[in-house]
């Protein structure tokens, strides 16, 4: 089963928006989630990662400081909150189940990859 993120759309530079993604769960085992984006003609990158284990996060530099992931155990969901937004922010953004207890920045260490959603920055 794939993980779809939504929350994606238009905001203007310096705005907020707040993708969610349903965690794994069920019969898969569940240590976290990984948030990437692909902008048009570049390589999908790692954004945040995070782990239910310890709640423990990590990002990519270019985020940092204005990106948050977080979990919420009861609905089973992970978020990014996304503030400060800037016209490079803009990408499709994909969620996806990290494999490893830890968090891991590759793509490799992530399955499940669903269709991802559509943030675009612009004035």
């Amino acid at each position: 089963v794939q993980l779809q993120a939504s929350g994606g759309g238009l905001v203007h530079p310096g705005g907020s928006l707040r993708l969610s993604c349903p965690a794994s769960g069920g019969t898969f085992r569940r240590y976290g989630t990984g948030w990437f984006r692909q902008a048009p003609g570049k390589s999908r990158e790692f954004v945040a990662g995070f782990t239910w284990s310890d709640n423990g996060s990590r990002y990519a530099d270019s985020v940092k400081g204005r990106f948050t992931i977080s979990g919420d155990n009861a609905k089973n969901m992970v978020y990014l909150q996304m503030n400060s937004l800037k016209p490079e922010d803009s990408a499709v953004y994909y969620c996806a189940n990290l494999k490893t207890p830890a968090v891991r920045t590759g793509a490799q260490w992530h399955d499940r990859w669903g269709p991802g959603t559509q943030v675009t920055v612009s004035s």
